[in-house]
């Protein structure tokens, strides 16, 4: 082994994280009580960054690993348990408040403890050979499973989120969120490989050490972000569930009187190209239109097939192609603004996606 790159790869890790640490249990947020639940889960993640950085400074000022490599395992071992649960919890609660219960605290930590207890048992009381490197298999496939599980339930959480954003809210809302998606894909990946690097030679031990920063980097940036946009997702996410709970079922025999009303409504609406106009949601639609919003998606879905936000998309995509046409001296930009979309990059790939060409070339073409 290299103990100089292990050293400073523990000592760059360990000040990165330290730092991180810092910000997320002590940085200020605006004080408004929707930020409580951001303040929550950033907590949440820098004691997940206290759990590793602990980890990796007794490796480093101790050399655990050359003095009792069972018991640096077995330390790798319940801290990556722990930091599993202490992640995806910070990320799941992001989009789903209500995710933290004291019930599902006390389980994960039972069931951290009990991981703990048996990963000591098979380093230190297993006879070495065959029976103890079955015992450290099981918990290695025990400890990636648990991480994929978690991963899975993230992943279903954000996937519902997204599903609410577009269902609600007429802009691309959910893209302020799709940070979290690449996160867990990454952690997933960072995490079992972690988990597998515990068992490999001394010489190649700096590599899972390494592979974190860039990793963290990530995750500090994506938190910082998020912050701009929390208020705005935490209030649509809100209004999705609100409304949810209180949507009405549809009579079979109202079904064509309202929808009736909808589309006449409705075609007065699209003509007034109220569609233009960025921030809108279902909600505000349906008012204008004299319905609910239960009537007004049900309809959406059934006569065009497509989520609101898409729906919504595809007559702002119309509105800029007559706008490319008839309008040669206004750039991309200003086509973007004035059709509805919040940013020029979203309605370059949005205008590609559907039409197979960028916008400046589809005005040549």
């Amino acid at each position: 082994m290299n103990y100089q790159l292990y050293q400073y790869s523990l000592c760059s890790a360990i000040a990165l994280m330290l730092f991180f640490c810092l910000y997320f249990f002590f940085a200020k947020t605006p004080e408004k009580e929707i930020f409580n639940n951001y303040l929550r889960s950033r907590r949440t993640m820098g004691v997940a960054l206290l759990a590793l950085s602990a980890n990796y400074s007794v490796h480093l000022f101790c050399g655990i690993r050359f003095i009792n490599i069972n018991a640096a395992i077995l330390m790798n071992l319940s801290t990556y348990f722990l930091c599993y649960w202490l992640f995806s919890s910070a990320l799941t609660s992001l989009l789903d408040r209500s995710y933290i219960t004291p019930r599902r605290l006390r389980t994960h930590i039972c069931l951290w403890i009990v991981f703990s207890t048996l990963s000591g048992t098979v380093l230190f009381l297993l006879p070495k050979g065959m029976i103890q490197n079955i015992g450290l298999l099981t918990m290695a496939v025990w400890l990636i499973t648990y991480g994929i599980i978690l991963a899975r339930r993230l992943i279903l959480t954000y996937k519902r989120a997204v599903q609410t954003l577009d269902e609600t809210h007429s802009d691309d809302v959910a893209v302020y969120v799709h940070w979290m998606s690449v996160f867990t894909y990454w952690a997933a990946i960072f995490g079992v490989g972690c988990g597998l690097l515990t068992f490999l030679p001394d010489e190649y031990i700096y590599i899972w050490i390494l592979s974190s920063i860039p990793f963290y980097i990530y995750l500090f940036y994506s938190y910082l972000n998020y912050l701009l946009f929390y208020e705005q997702i935490e209030r649509t996410l809100e209004d999705g569930k609100e409304t949810s709970s209180t949507d009405e079922t549809i009579p079979e025999k109202d079904i064509p009187q309202y929808y009736e009303h909808i589309a006449r409504n409705l075609e007065n609406w699209i003509k007034m190209e109220t569609y233009t106009q960025s921030g809108f949601t279902i909600n505000d639609m349906a008012k204008a239109l004299g319905t609910n919003r239960t009537y007004l998606s049900a309809y959406i879905k059934e006569r065009y097939n497509l989520s609101f936000r898409d729906w919504v998309a595809n007559l702002r995509i119309e509105y800029a192609k007559q706008m490319l046409k008839e309008h040669p001296d206004m750039n991309i930009k200003q086509i973007s603004e004035a059709s509805g979309f919040l940013s020029v990059s979203h309605f370059i790939k949005t205008f590609t996606e559907k039409e197979g060409y960028t916008p400046a070339k589809w005005r040549k073409q």
